[in-house]
């Protein structure tokens, strides 16, 4: 994979754990296939790992793009599941009673 792509990609994007930035050593191409490359990222100031896909031919498409019209945009997702959240759902499955499968839409029964 083209390092000036990856750059462009992971330039902007820094690690959930720690919020370090990733670096050119973070970045290690696992397969690539025609259309596919699976990537892992590694912090390296925490090392946690993350895992990518990218499907599509990774080729530069408009050379006039800047690194920042490229750039992954990073979002806020939802807080981190806490042992409240697993308490609950635990509670919730203890709970249901011999008719749980009332709430599965019927489409999806034949799959049981």
């Amino acid at each position: 994979m083209n390092k000036k792509i990856v750059d462009m990609l992971f330039s902007d994007m820094c690690c959930s754990e720690c919020k370090a930035d990733f670096t050119e050593d973070s970045v290690f191409v696992l397969r690539k296939e025609k259309n596919l490359n699976v990537l892992q990222i590694v912090c390296q100031n925490c090392g946690k790992t993350f895992g990518i896909a990218l499907l599509g031919g990774c080729i530069e498409k408009d050379k006039n793009l800047s690194s920042e019209d490229m750039a992954l945009q990073i979002q806020d997702g939802p807080d981190a599941i806490c042992y409240d959240d697993v308490i609950d759902a635990h509670n919730f499955f203890k709970n249901l009673d011999e008719n749980w499968q009332k709430y599965i839409p019927e489409n999806l029964k034949k799959n049981l």
